[in-house]
């Protein structure tokens, strides 16, 4: 634990297929950095999602395109620790490790969309992600957390609302987060360039230069 009275640099991980990776997630990404002082935020590809069939793009080029993006940026950082793993990509093990490369007296926060939120009590060891890390729940307009049930009691026991819980303490609290809302979706990438039309200004260039040169996502 923290000793008294000493402010934590909280270290973010932000999971995801990255299917591709796009504007949205990098200007989302880079306001939580400006908003909860993060010492920085890795960008970690999920290799191989638990509650989903896996993405036809590869986890290595998911991974590759997410680099490209984040390039020049410091506060960016692209994780390939679950491609490194086998079977399912789990957020746990994920956390486990990172923990364990910290140390247990840094701040260290998981972020996840508040649809992610609903089906909490899916993810495999979910109840212990809170002893390994805090939880930023990014909210966008209309959203709405579980009204009843055991994940909307587990939430109404760990919310807090103050920012500097983050930098008081390595783990153990939920943090809900308003940010800018990007209409960009990696679907709509997908669709537009499955149909031949140009994805451009939606993700940065280098993605879209890789993209077309490895012919990902054509018709």
């Amino acid at each position: 634990m923290s000793d008294a009275g000493a402010a934590l640099v909280p270290v973010g991980v932000f999971g995801g297929t990255f299917n591709p990776v796009h504007y949205g997630h990098l200007r989302s990404g880079l306001e939580l950095v400006e908003r909860l002082h993060l010492e920085r935020l890795h960008l970690m590809p999920c290799a191989v999602p638990p509650h989903r069939e896996a993405p036809s793009c590869s986890a290595e080029h998911r991974s590759a395109m997410v680099a490209l993006a984040v390039a020049g940026e410091p506060h960016l950082v692209c994780d390939p620790r679950e491609l490194r793993r086998n079977g399912h990509s789990y957020t746990y093990d994920s956390l486990v490790e990172l923990r364990a490369e910290l140390g247990e007296g840094h701040s260290l926060c998981l972020v996840m969309g508040y649809d992610a939120v609903l089906n909490l009590d899916t993810w495999y060891r979910w109840q212990e992600l809170l002893l390994l890390a805090h939880i930023v729940v990014l909210a966008r307009p209309g959203w709405r957390l579980p009204g009843e049930g055991v994940v909307a009691t587990w939430l109404a026991a760990h919310r807090v609302r103050d920012r500097d819980i983050l930098r008081q303490h390595p783990a153990g609290s939920v943090l809900v987060e308003e940010l800018r809302p990007l209409a960009i979706s990696s679907t709509e990438i997908r669709e537009l360039l499955a149909a031949g039309r140009s994805a451009r200004y939606l993700l940065p260039e280098p993605v879209l230069d890789y993209i077309e040169s490895n012919r990902l996502y054509q018709p």
